[in-house]
Parts: C-alpha cells; sequence; structure tokens
C-alpha cells in the first residue's frame, strides 16, 4: 500500500518509512507563522504559564502582523507592541504593514515538502507548492515553539481529478467556490484535499493558491497539489530549493475521488451566510450592493488585481458603492503600481488600501453597517463576519466583484 503526498510529508516529519490514515505520529516542524490574531496570547503564556520559557530554533518562526494593520485601537496597539517587542528581544522574522501573512510566506518562505504550522485557519494555502501546511491554535503554537515538535493524527485524503481548461471569464475562485457547493462546507472534514489530474496543471502557483486557501471552508486540514515544474520554477525564481518533492504513489489510498471538468465552470457566487450556498452568478445578478472588496490572502494577487482593473479601466465605481482594493502585500502594490493598475483603480473611484486583511477580517478597513450589502473576494461570509449582523457578504471572483462595483448591483463582468 502505497502513500499520498501528505502522508509522505508527515512521514518525512516523523522519520518514519511509513505512515497511514488514522495513526499519530510526533513531527518534527519545519516552519510556524503566528500573526496578530494571536500572538498576543501566545506570548502571554510563554511568559506566564512556562516554568522554563525557551524557544526551540526561533529561525523556523514568522511574526506577521496584518489583521489590523494599521492599529485601529489602543487595544490593538498594545497586543501588537507585545508581538513587535516579542519578536525583537528573541530575534523571530517579523513583518509588519508588509502583506497578509499567507501572501508574505509563500512569497518569502515555503518550500515543498514542508510540515508548516500557523496561527491561522488558512494556512493550508502552502499546498499551492507541494507543503503540508495547517491552522492551529495559540495553545498548539506554544508548544511547537518551545519544543520544534508536535503531534498529528494522518488525516484521510480525498482526490480532487481536475480535467480540462477553465473557459476565458471563469477563475479558478469559481472554480473552488463551486467544488465546496457541491461537497458542502463540511464536505472533507480533517481530510486532506489533493488536487491532481491534466487540469491541475492549467493551473498556476497563484490559481493553487486560492484552491488551496479555501479547502478550510469545505473542512479540509489541508489542501496540496504536487509539486511540479511550475511550483520548481516559482521557487527557484524566489532562490529558494524544496525541503522534498514528493508524489502520490499509483497504489496511494484515497477516501473518495472526485472529478471536475474545468471547461464546464461558470462563474458563481455564494449568498449570505454559509460559503456553500453556491449559485451561478446570474441567479443573484441585481442584487444591490453597498461596498465592494477586491483583496485578501485568496484574492488579491497580482492576478486578480489585473483582472479587476481590466473590468475597470474606462468606467466608474457606482456613486452609492464604496470599492476597496487591497492589493495582498506590498510586492503586489508595487508590480500593479509598474503596470499602472493602481491609476486605473483611483481613476475609477476606487479606495485603494495598504496591503492587509482589510473587510475581509471584518474589524478595521470597510466595516459594513446595518442592513448593507458587500461582495466580496474574501475567505468567508457567515453572518457578522464583515460588519453588522444584520449585513450581508456575497462572495465571487475578482471579475464579478469589480463588475459589481460599476453596476451597483451584482453583476458579472459580461453583463457591462
Amino acid at each position: 500500500m502505497g502513500m499520498t503526498i501528505a502522508e509522505k510529508i508527515i512521514a518525512r516529519a516523523a522519520g518514519a518509512d511509513k505512515v497511514q490514515a488514522g495513526e499519530i505520529h510526533t513531527v518534527t516542524l519545519d516552519r510556524m507563522m503566528s500573526n496578530d490574531g494571536t500572538t498576543h496570547l501566545t506570548v502571554d503564556m510563554y511568559y506566564n504559564k512556562l516554568k522554563n520559557p525557551r524557544i526551540a530554533d526561533t529561525k523556523k518562526m514568522v511574526f506577521i502582523a496584518d489583521h489590523n494593520v494599521p492599529s485601529d485601537s489602543p487595544k490593538t496597539a498594545a497586543s501588537q507592541k507585545k508581538m513587535r517587542d516579542f519578536a525583537r528581544e528573541h530575534g523571530i522574522d517579523f513583518w509588519e504593514g508588509k502583506g497578509v501573512c499567507h501572501q508574505i510566506m509563500m512569497e518569502h518562505y515555503v518550500c515543498p515538502g514542508e510540515l508548516i504550522f500557523g496561527a491561522d485557519s488558512h494556512t493550508c494555502t502552502y499546498g499551492a507548492l507541494g507543503a503540508f501546511g495547517t491552522g492551529v491554535g495559540c495553545t498548539d503554537l506554544l508548544y511547537g515553539m518551545v519544543t520544534g515538535t508536535s503531534w498529528v493524527l494522518v488525516p484521510e485524503t480525498v482526490k480532487f481529478n481536475l480535467v480540462g481548461k477553465l473557459p476565458e471569464g471563469v477563475y479558478p475562485r469559481d472554480l473552488m467556490l463551486t467544488i465546496i457547493g457541491e461537497i458542502g462546507a463540511n464536505g472533507v472534514n480533517y481530510q486532506v484535499m489533493e488536487f491532481c489530474g491534466e487540469g491541475a496543471k492549467t493551473l498556476s502557483v497563484n490559481d493553487r493558491m486560492v484552491l488551496c486557501n479555501l479547502a478550510v471552508e469545505a473542512g479540509a486540514k489541508t489542501a496540496i497539489f504536487e509539486a511540479d515544474e511550475i511550483a520548481l520554477e516559482y521557487l527557484k525564481a524566489r532562490g529558494r530549493k524544496p525541503k522534498a518533492v514528493f508524489s502520490s504513489d499509483p497504489d496511494a489510498v484515497y477516501v473518495r475521488e472526485y472529478t471536475f471538468d474545468l471547461s464546464a465552470i461558470v462563474p458563481v457566487a455564494a449568498r449570505p451566510d454559509f460559503v456553500d450556498d453556491v449559485v451561478p452568478a446570474k441567479e443573484v445578478c441585481g442584487v444591490r450592493i453597498d461596498e465592494a472588496f477586491l483583496g485578501s490572502c485568496n484574492n488579491g494577487r497580482i492576478d486578480e488585481l489585473r483582472v479587476g482593473a481590466s473590468v475597470l479601466k474606462g468606467r466608474r465605481v457606482a456613486d452609492h458603492v464604496r470599492f476597496l482594493v487591497v492589493p495582498a502585500s506590498q510586492e503586489v502594490y508595487l508590480e500593479a503600481m509598474e503596470e499602472g493598475l493602481i491609476r486605473i483603480f483611483m481613476e475609477s473611484g476606487a479606495i485603494v488600501m495598504n496591503p492587509n486583511c482589510s473587510v475581509c477580517w471584518g474589524s478595521c478597513q470597510g466595516v459594513i453597517g446595518e442592513g448593507e450589502v458587500l461582495i466580496s473576494t474574501g475567505t468567508r461570509n457567515f453572518k457578522g463576519r464583515a460588519g453588522h449582523p444584520s449585513s450581508k457578504v456575497y462572495l465571487g471572483s475578482a471579475a464579478t466583484v469589480a463588475a459589481s462595483a460599476v453596476k451597483g448591483e451584482i453583476c458579472t463582468a459580461d453583463m457591462l
């Protein structure tokens, strides 16, 4: 019986020849990431709960302030200062104001074959480079930080065979929302989503990040692609080398298999208040919006900004709409500036923000009020996610969000 990619990564981290689903293994972590959402809690426990506080390997730690940047209150400022001071005291890599944590990790740290814990649920993004990234709470992160190890219950793997190619005007976000709509928000609880097939090879690293990032919205422990030549070229361009490159064995065991024809995917939207309430976008066209958001760790990279700018060029954002454009990192922001995309956004009436989580997080920038409607490229749309409990969040692609911002109501790009 062979092993899947995820099982091979866990086996390497456990120092074992073989692991299989259902087993519990002690593993050595390759990397750990924590953001300003919970790092202050980890720091408090480090100083107040441990008899002999220490850090196993500071080079494996990364702290990133991205959720409330710049700080929005004295309370936030205090928690971020605690994070900042701890990082400086212990020589931990610290990023502030440089972008969303998962984008920073992908740009500068993640390598194929690594086992990575992040104190954020969307750490599964790292599977786009053939790494096993998974979200943990601050207590588990603290244990990993002081010991360099943790334990893992080896998850089952579900195979998602992708065939065909996405049509023009349809995007990876449409694909992943379609998948979640079909399998449900609990469709792969504590399982690995492994994306493979000829269709997978048509997807760029950015595209793969979109799919892996949203895997947790279907309950997944993580998601993963094989680190093929596309992933390795991305890595090489950034001066990094893989920890290990794994592929699933022909006789690897999958608990279930699905096949999705990319050529059959259409623009879709997730309706409030559930990410798996997915319908063709045309079914919700005409819903009046108050705000639109283009950004997040799922859809704030240069590819999405190019799509949004192409829709907006020569057009204006509707008078009653606030359109927030938030690049996922400074690198993305600078590239968008060089390509003239930022000018297009600003001349259209959009509000271009600093790289951060913004309205996807729903606690600092762009919070929506009572009864307001948001169309978003963020990660979630449950009740109160972006503001008042009575507000409504629809999820769509960059093209759908930009087109809706122009029309003032939900619509697809081909309707302008």
